[in-house]
């Protein structure tokens, strides 16, 4: 151990020795306070202390924290170790824990594909498009701390806890810090976190509340006041910045916005005994990313400490006698019987709505994990923006659950930007409206504005509110241009592809994750070349067709999902057809007399698989089957191969080739990956792909498409605000050329 080391051991033995002479001479033990400051995501280091405080024997009698001092000390408080707190954290899904967003699991069927793809959703409220007072809700930051304190729901004074508690949070209408030591501890510690503009501001007791840390984020006064006669403090904030520091508006904003925390601090540090300063300087508030390394920190500084911790309970045990330390103070949890419930904050839907969407039955054991699932339900329907429960004791083993519901606005506005390399540049605009044309229905219209005009509109007529049977029509509307390729693999034409659909079919949902029916649709398709090549249709073809489906969707997430499977499956019927074209090949046209107006059957079938591997490393596992049976100088419904990003009817995604590089009647592809999360919001992807061609209908009159095709790509991906940066080179064992991909953002 250095010099300064010893110097700083001896101060605080010093110091310490002085304190529990005092005590002596009361003639009582002393109390030991801790108070853990915030600090967003380097709060996580206050867990290396408590670790080293767990090992040295050391009592602690009071706990003071702010924001994530608060949820640190409060897991402590309650009764959880330093032990199993670094095992909850370490097992985190940060990214869905600090999103607006709940595990995609919860989503009813029809919801899944519009969920988590829009960069800004604005609701409309008292006729104008409202912005929230913070970007985060924190809906599964909620459940999960309701998971976490569920062994102490009964407790309304935190006082009571095996170590007394207390946490601090800022009043907005006075600016004032408030000490919480009474109520529902999610409520409180979920208000002393709620960081302005980041976290929307809580309700509580009747007070808006956001972070304590705007005026005491250090809150070793309250420790002392609770009775602390030693304290130690552990500190993760960093100091003010410096003049040279300060060089631009937001700074200047942040540094003035931080005077009176960091004045307050300033008082407070004088008032520990023990002051444990971790400044962490190469992380920020929101490293949540990083927060194995944040933790690691931690440990080492609680190491250091070690020896100080033990001193202090070796010379306590000697003055005053040893200490029982009580090492399962968590109250065991056991699923409870709720008896009866209320809804409070229902203004659009009805309470037997609310209840069938989560499935409670009252008289039933529940455990939290059974909770949380029914809150996710309810949230699934999308008709609910935040959800939170109290649990009130009764007697006996009666309990009465108390829903706090805020129901979304049955109007947003959502607004998404994507550029890809094949369909450009494009602003999407989504306008989604509940129950505006008939009740229990969902109605949406979706424009991308850009190079390519895209336009869909659906309504969604639900039979019952959370019923299993509904009806959808919906149209869609597709402009792209499209260009062709020679045998080559070479660019040697250009043509506008024209798509419109007309969709109407009966759905019925067996569960969150399956749905299946049938329907019939009218397709329209016009090709328009402008660049001709050597093998080209103009004209255009219409049909109907009748199909079955199934849809499976387990996914976790929208955006690169861990786990899950997701299955599209169809059996079409395409009836007689009307096609008016030329087709142009070697000098040779042919007219609409050529192709055929026959009926054929046709089969589509898509897999996704996610699997994790590891805690950074996910399998991927891609398979997609098309079958055009009976084909035969059919024209204008073939599968369209190549891209890395669906974008178009009919397109099979192929890593190594741009899409419409080549045409098949019928075909099979299946393509592994394997994804490497580096950071927390970035990847790398590398993908290898097989596809065969031509083996069931063989459409070689009009397209010449190799049998086999192989190709690889390797994409890194940064996930930002405005979606994913996709960054490829790609690969094709029969072009032998290496390609450039690029994709920002979730495509219309």
């Amino acid at each position: 151990m250095n010099s300064p080391s010893r110097y700083l051991i001896s101060l605080l033995f010093l110091l310490l020795s002085l304190g529990s002479a005092y005590a002596q001479q009361t003639g009582q033990r002393p109390r030991i306070g801790l108070t853990l400051s915030g600090g967003g995501a380097k709060g996580l280091a206050h867990i290396g202390i408590l670790k080293a405080i767990d090992s040295a024997g050391l009592k602690i009698d009071y706990i003071t924290g702010t924001s994530m001092g608060s949820i640190i000390g409060a897991l402590y408080a309650i009764g959880y170790s330093a032990d199993s707190i670094e095992k909850i954290t370490r097992r985190i899904d940060w990214d869905l824990l600090f999103s607006n967003q709940s595990t995609m699991r919860s989503m009813i069927m029809e919801e899944k594909d519009e969920y988590g793809k829009y960069d800004v959703e604005l609701p409309w409220v008292n006729h104008w498009f409202r912005i929230s007072t913070g970007v985060i809700e924190g809906q599964e930051l909620w459940l999960k701390f309701a998971e976490l304190f569920r062994p102490v729901y009964h407790i309304k004074d935190f006082h009571q806890f095996s170590i007394p508690f207390e946490c601090i949070a800022t009043d907005v209408s006075t600016g004032e810090p408030l000490v919480m030591d009474s109520g529902d501890i999610v409520s409180a510690i979920r208000s002393s976190m709620a960081i302005p503009s980041l976290f929307t501001a809580v309700e509580y007791n009747g007070r808006k509340l956001v972070d304590g840390g705007v005026v005491r984020n250090f809150p070793v006064q309250d420790v002392r006041n609770m009775g602390a006669n030693l304290v130690i403090g552990s500190n993760v904030s960093g100091s003010l910045r410096t003049s040279e520091q300060v060089t631009n508006a937001i700074q200047v904003l942040l540094q003035v916005a931080f005077f009176r925390e960091a004045e307050d601090t300033r008082k407070q540090i004088p008032l520990c005994n023990i002051y444990i300063h971790q400044p962490l300087d190469k992380f920020g508030m929101g490293s949540f990313g990083e927060a194995d390394q944040i933790l690691d920190e931690g440990l080492k500084k609680g190491r250091e400490l070690y020896p100080v911790f033990k001193h202090l309970a070796d010379s306590l045990d000697v003055l005053y006698g040893p200490q029982e330390i009580v090492r399962n103070r968590l109250p065991v949890e056991a699923p409870i019987k709720i008896s009866s419930f209320e809804v409070k904050g229902l203004k659009r839907t009805t309470e037997p709505f609310f209840i069938q969407a989560t499935g409670l039955e009252v008289n039933r054991y529940y455990t939290t994990s059974n909770l949380s699932r029914m809150v996710r339900r309810a949230f699934g329907t999308r008709y609910y923006n935040h959800i939170t429960y109290s649990l009130e004791y009764r007697g006996g083993d009666s309990n009465r659950v108390v829903f706090e519901v805020e129901e979304n606005p049955f109007t947003f506005a959502k607004i998404g930007l994507n550029y890809n390399q094949f369909s450009g540049i494009g602003a999407i605009i989504n306008l989604t409206t509940h129950d505006f044309f008939t009740p229990t229905s969902r109605s949406l219209v979706t424009f991308n504005i850009g190079q390519n005009f895209r336009m869909r509109a659906e309504h969604l007529q639900y039979f019952s509110r959370g019923g299993k049977l509904a009806f959808s029509l919906g149209t869609q509307f597709d402009q792209f241009r499209i260009t062709s390729y020679n045998n080559a693999y070479k660019e040697e034409g250009l043509y506008d592809q024209y798509y419109f659909r007309l969709d109407g079919k009966f759905s019925y949902f067996t569960s969150r994750g399956l749905m299946l029916g049938a329907g019939s649709r009218f397709e329209w398709i016009h090709y328009d070349p402008s660049i001709t090549s050597s093998l080209e249709f103009k004209g255009r073809n219409n049909f109907m067709t009748s199909y079955f489906f199934i849809r499976h969707n387990t996914l976790d997430r929208p955006i690169y999902p861990r786990k899950g499977t997701k299955i599209d499956a169809e059996v079409d019927y395409v009836f007689e057809q009307n096609p008016h074209a030329q087709y142009f090949a070697s000098n040779t046209t042919r007219s609409d007399t050529s192709f055929s107006d026959m009926p054929y059957e046709r089969v589509l079938f898509n897999l996704d698989r996610y699997t994790p591997l590891a805690k950074r490393y996910t399998l991927l596992t891609h398979a997609q089957v098309g079958i055009n049976f009976n084909y035969a100088h059919n024209i204008m419904n073939e599968f369209s191969i190549g891209g890395l990003t669906s974008s178009f009817h009919n397109q099979v995604t192929f890593s190594g080739l741009r899409e419409g590089t080549f045409y098949s009647s019928s075909l099979a592809a299946l393509l592994v990956g394997l994804r490497y999360q580096l950071f927390s919001n970035t990847f790398i992807t590398g993908k290898a792909n097989i596809l065969f061609n031509n083996f069931i209908t063989d459409n070689k009159t009009f397209f010449n498409t190799p049998d086999f095709l192989s190709g690889y790509s390797l994409t890194f991906t940064y996930n930002f605000a405005l979606g994913p940066l996709e960054l490829s080179a790609m690969y094709s064992d029969q072009s032998k050329r290496v390609l450039g991909y690029v994709n920002i953002g979730i495509p219309f």
